[in-house]
């Protein structure tokens, strides 16, 4: 090791404090040589939440595993940088900023422990931040690894919902559970305790909506919550006896964004083509 790293010009080795031992035994060979030493360091290691060092029973090790729980690349980096070392209060940063600040001063005596929740929060950051197609790409991946066949418009339908789901996620697996409404099969099954909203007044009420929405000219998300803050107004109701059921009729299981954004991201035509599937199975 230590003529590879003369050979190749190494002028700094930092490492686990684990190898502080192998340091002076190094040092003696570069000295016999008559090599100039070059500088080392050592850092504390990353032990578990628990305390102890960390092995395969506190969960992923490898990067690739950490990559299939939905962390992205930049987060990683991110939080990696940040254990054992600090740059003041700085907690969320780039690569370009890291490689500026980084010093070996600023690193810490005691072993940083891998907290998720941690992780979690600076991948959060990370994915508000990060290209929607970017996003619909990798969350599309997540879809397909969970056995889900590819529709002709569900890759158009994951980049319009990514707006609106992104600020909720802070893993992309947590953009997958939450993006699944858009890639449903029509007809989709309502689930049981919803039926009952789509029947009665209820079910009216968004027969109402469905012809209201096809007469309507702009399929934007402002402009969708406009007409339905009208449509709210005009019969008499909070939107709150009338979401839960759109919802449903929508998503079948109630799990989207606002009915604005869900109705922005499945699109016109499959929009109302879910109003009409669900009312129809009231009949």
């Amino acid at each position: 090791m230590v003529v590879d790293d003369h050979d190749m010009g190494v002028t700094h080795v930092i490492r686990g404090d684990d190898h502080l031992n192998n340091a002076a035994r190094q040092s003696l060979i570069y000295d016999a040589l008559g090599w100039t030493r070059p500088s080392f360091a050592h850092i504390p290691l990353i032990h578990g939440p628990d305390g102890a060092k960390l092995s395969k029973r506190h969960g992923a090790q490898a990067v690739h595993e950490y990559a299939e729980m939905g962390y992205l690349p930049e987060a990683m980096r991110n939080y990696l940088a940040r254990l054992g070392w600090a740059h003041g209060d700085d907690e969320l940063f780039n690569d370009d900023q890291a490689r500026e600040w980084f010093d070996l001063t600023g690193v810490g005596k005691a072993p940083a422990r891998l907290d998720f929740d941690k992780l979690a929060h600076v991948n959060a950051h990370w994915i508000r931040l990060a290209d929607d197609d970017r996003l619909a790409k990798m969350t599309l991946d997540v879809h397909l690894a969970r056995d889900h066949v590819l529709g002709p418009d569900d890759e158009t339908r994951l980049l319009r919902a990514m707006p609106f789901i992104k600020d909720r996620a802070k893993t992309v697996l947590e953009l997958a559970d939450q993006t699944g409404f858009a890639l449903k099969v029509r007809p989709l099954s309502v689930y049981e305790k919803a039926l009952p909203m789509l029947t009665g007044e209820s079910g009216e009420r968004i027969g109402r909506l469905r012809d209201r929405l096809k007469l309507f000219a702009s399929w934007d998300v402002f402009a969708l919550e406009a007409e339905l803050k009208v449509f709210a107004e005009e019969e008499a109701v909070g939107f709150g006896k009338i979401g839960p059921a759109v919802r449903a009729a929508l998503t079948g299981d109630g799990v989207s964004p606002d009915i604005a954004k869900t109705l922005a991201a499945l699109g016109r035509e499959e929009s109302l083509g879910r109003l009409d599937d669900a009312l129809q199975q009231t009949i």
